[in-house]
């Protein structure tokens, strides 16, 4: 009997995305994404952390979350109470922690809860793409604020305010990526901390915190999260574990007041994040934060260098940067006839693969000559020979350098 095969496009909602690209294994010199540095990854302690927690809680994996509830476990929402209060100067109680699958749930959550279409919003002019793909689904209204060397600006952030309310508009929240800003790796003086708080009281206006980077300052000031500044639930405050640790672990948190959070528990139809990996993280973290952190961040300083080193070397001065207190990312300026957008398929037949300037922008034509490196994946002798390469393919596709 004949048989043919069904054809689903006529099947498929009108809103359906469009299908994804099959997987074929990473570039040879990979400086996209938020990967880690996997000589980092502490596999034996791991191993270890795994079977502690096993042996001590494992029957407990029988039960939805663990008999922790809907917000996560108890130990690792313990464990980010105190890291909080001690590193970023925030202190919240645990039931108003929630654990998420990724901080990107957390920012779905959120959005979920407070944005309809023809909402406004206000970021950075430069800031995560993955949050702008967000709200232009959205169909959302999002206004941008430049940045200086030290993070959003505060004049401009005040005259937009100001105008938005002569016009009838509440903006929904800042959105804002204070320390080690994501793309431009800027850190928010304290000064503009403390006067986004004054613009969001005086308006009425939440602020958004995603602080997902703030772990991976190895120089200069550490100033606390804005939320640790806030005692009037102002702010609404996310990180994450990828960045720290593993980005495969898929782990995030939010931390905000019980009448936003129980809207977000609301939404979160999951079952609840993978017990597992929360269970060994807390065991894991509360043994070896310290010395995890201080070896992570030696690594990624040695590899920005690495990478800072290769673009002087092969760009010259066809290229502006300036080197971050921390991180993972370097936001690297062309000449304005450079297209990054264009270039990418270019380098990426050369096997090199990185995040153009237009998709981390709120006005994606402004940042046509500006592009993303990730340097925490590649070791500092793929770093050297990919930045070289880069150089060949920007040569002959462009003139530059």
């Amino acid at each position: 009997m004949a048989t043919t095969n069904l054809d689903y496009a006529s099947l498929f909602a009108k809103n359906a995305p469009e299908g994804a690209t099959s997987w074929g294994g990473f570039p040879t010199y990979n400086f996209v994404g938020g990967h880690n540095n996997p000589e980092t990854m502490p596999v034996e302690d791991f191993v270890e952390s795994s079977a502690r927690v096993l042996r001590q809680e494992g029957q407990n994996l029988a039960t939805y979350n663990m008999k922790s509830g809907p917000q996560g476990y108890t130990g690792l929402r313990g464990f980010l109470v105190e890291k909080l209060a001690h590193y970023r100067g925030l202190r919240a109680p645990d039931e108003n922690v929630l654990i998420t699958s990724g901080s990107n749930q957390g920012i779905e959550l959120i959005n979920e809860v407070l944005l309809e279409p023809g909402d406004t919003v206000i970021a950075e002019f430069f800031t995560y793409q993955g949050v702008v793909g967000r709200w232009r689904k959205l169909q959302v209204n999002v206004v941008g604020i430049p940045l200086d060397e030290d993070g959003m600006r505060m004049d401009a952030l005040a005259s937009t305010l100001a105008d938005l309310r002569s016009n009838g508009v509440r903006p929904k929240f800042i959105y804002t990526i204070p320390t080690l800003q994501n793309p431009t790796g800027t850190v928010l003086s304290m000064e503009r901390r403390h006067e986004m708080l004054r613009l969001s009281r005086e308006y009425g206006v939440p602020i958004f915190e995603d602080e997902c980077y703030a772990d991976l300052i190895w120089e200069g000031e550490w100033p606390p999260a804005i939320c640790g500044l806030d005692d009037s639930h102002h702010v609404l405050h996310i990180g994450s574990f990828s960045k720290s640790l593993s980005p495969a672990l898929r782990l995030g948190y939010v931390v905000a007041p019980w009448q936003v959070l129980s809207r977000m528990l609301a939404c979160k139809t999951d079952g609840g994040t993978g017990a597992l990996g929360q269970m060994v993280v807390a065991d894991f973290f509360q043994n070896h934060y310290e010395e995890h952190m201080d070896k992570l961040r030696t690594s990624l300083k040695v590899r920005l260098q690495a990478l800072a080193d290769a673009l002087v070397e092969h760009f010259g001065s066809s290229v502006e940067f300036q080197a971050p207190r921390g991180g993972m990312f370097l936001w690297v300026k062309f000449p304005p006839e450079v297209d990054t957008l264009k270039l990418a398929g270019p380098a990426l037949e050369a096997g090199i693969a990185y995040n153009p300037g237009p998709e981390w922008a709120v006005e994606p034509d402004a940042a046509r000559n500006y592009l993303r490196l990730c340097y925490a994946l590649p070791s500092e002798q793929l770093i050297r020979d990919g930045i070289a390469k880069l150089a060949q393919v920007f040569r002959r596709e462009a003139g530059i350098p």
